[in-house]
């Protein structure tokens, strides 16, 4: 039976801001045996309904009914001193008040406001939610070190702090004191999506979709509100500027002064208050490190903190860079990385990445690293002038499991499962970053369950007979894609003097160098079975695991609601188009798929990949080789906004978008 904990997940998160509404009605004496009202999927839809921090996780004994050893809660939603649901192996008062909620909620859902207008935007806010499923991340530490659990504790209290800077950056820091306090869909909405809008396909683009009445204007807190008040093409306006390398840099917001001249402010400035708190938590995490064994984890938490203080990043990458599966137990990303984010791709937004080391990786690291020089050379080959290849040194991804996301690292739905960092500087030029393979996402039975109807849905059953659910297959892809982010034209490779994002502008290098790397995990992988180091089942797996992530992307459409490329839609578009195109992938219009229910299929024949890769390697490679905006766009127009392009979308997001997405929410226990 379960025991009481302390919890962190709620303590630390106490400047979110957001306080879930409970039922007021008096708690009966109903006992744990009566909690059998509400199936687990509606209990958990509920729940976040009402914005409360409660997963049922499983039904581990199959009786339908919640037992006090089958809830958690999770971190970031609401203020709490512990996860107070359990009372020893009993319900506390607060979970059985929670309960009768959530079951009166089941039995008569509320009843639509009377302002009609405000009934329409409640009503899209649900829908929005029902689009995501919550999934809990779960990491025990109770029965780990002292030293482990401050270190913890200290890392969540940092979170905390950049997730407010997080949302100083999109600028929805203070659209919070805006939320509706009878609202509490909207609540959760704004904590799921760290915004007021909505991210889900279908209504990503319906205007009466916002957490907050009235749909606020998006203005982006990197640039000023002027400039994007006025100029709906201010990133083209900036870059076009003779001082655009210093407005655009990833590490400062764009000032402006009052006779309207445009600055730089770096952001230990912009962000100051944050900052400091941020440097001081991951002191205090290495102050905890009292153990020799773990001195290259303290070197990075010291110099990441110094890095909150100046603006400095080189100095945590080189640290950060010097950890591995062999020194540290740990790992954890604490900065400014990714650029997915800013309206002009360029700005890099802050994140926290926290998770322990999985020594499983250790065997792919042997089999593969030997093998670097040789794949660089081989992507050279296909890239074609004027690349050539160089040594490269980068590690091969580690495998890592995820104890928390947070701020840039924590979407509304899914996860990210590999990454290859830093993105600027000496580290990431010389080829001496991380890559990491998170793997412990999408291991829950929900998860699995979805995954194989939707494959059924849209496989013929020729290929559905060969699909096997392999969690192998899956990590093959994304190991493959994390090494190819160092292989071949990436980072701040120039062409005539000049970076991707000057060549295709910011949003379109984003997607091309992902593109890029994606087709790198399947050429590597034919690559890898030619030179009999790969099992030819496990890769023929791999291409069918490839083919559901890209329909999963497909489905969330081409562009966002501003109208900005997502950049792994638009990647995936143009490799399926491109499959198609060569035979690799056939669409039979008039036969059942795997489901028997669904017309209209697809047939993946993956003994074509090894003649089809390649070719697809030559272009994709080649033009980031060249810097070839035509050929990019003529991807673009072929693939992504091509009428027989968008009919074949259509109907893969229509199957899709069927089953909800997984909302990924994160528990320790201390």
């Amino acid at each position: 039976m379960a025991k009481h904990q302390k919890s962190l997940f709620l303590a630390l998160a106490l400047s979110q801001g957001i306080v879930a509404a409970c039922s007021h009605t008096q708690p009966g004496d109903a006992k744990a045996s009566s909690y059998n009202a509400v199936p687990r999927t509606d209990f958990n839809r509920i729940a976040a309904e009402l914005a409360l921090p409660l997963f049922w996780v499983e039904d581990k004994n199959n009786n339908s009914t919640v037992d006090p050893d089958e809830v958690n809660s999770f971190w970031g939603l609401k203020a709490s001193a512990e996860n107070n649901w359990v009372d020893g192996a009993q319900f506390s008062k607060t979970f059985q008040a929670a309960y009768e909620s959530i079951a009166a909620h089941y039995k008569t859902p509320l009843a639509p406001v009377k302002d009609p207008v405000e009934a329409k935007r409640r009503a899209a806010v649900l829908e929005e939610l029902h689009q995501g499923r919550q999934t809990i991340v779960q990491t025990d530490f109770s029965k780990s070190s002292e030293e482990d659990k401050q270190i913890v504790r200290h890392i969540f209290e940092a979170a905390v702090a950049v997730e407010r800077i997080f949302a100083k950056q999109t600028g929805v820091d203070a659209l919070k004191k805006q939320l509706p306090a009878d609202d509490t869909a909207s609540q959760m909405l704004f904590f799921r999506n760290q915004s007021a809008w909505c991210h889900a396909p279908k209504t990503e683009k319906n205007p009466d979709c916002n957490a907050i009445a009235g749909n606020p204007k998006r203005i982006s807190g990197l640039y000023p509100a002027s400039l994007q008040a006025k100029d709906p093409k201010f990133c083209e306006t900036l870059a076009a500027r003779k001082d655009a390398d210093s407005l655009l840099s990833p590490f400062v917001v764009v000032s402006e002064s009052k006779d309207g001249n445009y600055g730089v402010l770096p952001y230990n400035a912009a962000f100051s208050d944050d900052m400091i708190v941020v440097s001081n938590a991951l002191k205090a995490a290495a102050d905890a490190i009292k153990s020799s064994d773990e001195q290259p984890f303290k070197t990075y938490l010291l110099a990441a903190a110094q890095s909150f203080l100046d603006n400095n990043w080189q100095p945590a990458d080189e640290a950060w860079s010097k950890m591995n599966t062999q020194n540290s137990k740990w790992y954890l990303r604490v900065g400014p990385d990714e650029t997915y984010g800013d309206p002009c791709s360029r700005k890099a937004g802050f994140h926290v990445s926290f998770a322990l080391i999985n020594k499983s990786s250790l065997a792919w690291q042997k089999k593969l690293d030997p093998l670097k020089n040789d794949m660089e050379k081989a992507f050279a080959e296909v890239a074609g002038k004027p690349y050539k290849a160089h040594p490269v040194s980068f590690h091969l991804p580690d495998f890592i499991d995820v104890v928390l996301n947070a701020g840039d690292a924590r979407a509304p739905h899914g996860a990210t499962i590999g990454q290859s960092l830093p993105n600027w500087g000496p580290v990431a030029n010389e080829g001496r970053g991380r890559t990491v393979a998170m793997i412990n996402f999408y291991k829950d039975a929900d998860s699995k369950a979805d995954s194989k109807k939707l494959a059924q849905s849209m496989f013929c059953p020729a290929t559905m007979d060969r699909w096997i659910d392999n969690d192998d297959a899956g990590l093959l892809d994304t190991l493959l894609h994390e090494a190819s982010h160092n292989l071949g034209p990436s980072h701040e490779y120039k062409v005539k003097g000049k970076t991707d994002d000057q060549i295709f502008g910011g949003p379109t290098a984003a997607m091309l160098e992902e593109l890029k790397a994606q087709t790198g995990s399947l050429f590597f992988a034919e690559w890898l079975l030619e030179k009999k180091l790969l099992d030819k089942a496990l890769v023929e797996q791999s291409h069918l695991s490839f083919a559901t992530w890209a329909f999963g992307h497909i489905s969330s459409g081409m562009y966002d609601g501003q109208g900005k490329a997502k950049p792994y839609s638009q990647l995936a578009a143009i490799q399926l188009g491109f499959l198609l195109k060569e035979k690799a992938a056939v669409w039979l219009p008039n036969e059942l798929a795997a489901n028997t229910q669904d017309k209209g299929c697809m047939n993946i024949d993956v003994s074509k990949f090894a003649k089809v890769v390649p070719k697809l390697a030559k272009v994709t490679v080649g033009l980031k080789a060249r810097g070839d905006t035509k050929v990019a766009a003529q991807l673009k127009a072929d693939y992504i906004d091509s009428k027989v392009s968008k009919a074949l979308q259509a109907t893969i997001a229509e199957r899709w978008l069927r089953a909800p997405k997984a909302s990924f929410v994160y528990s320790v226990k201390l």
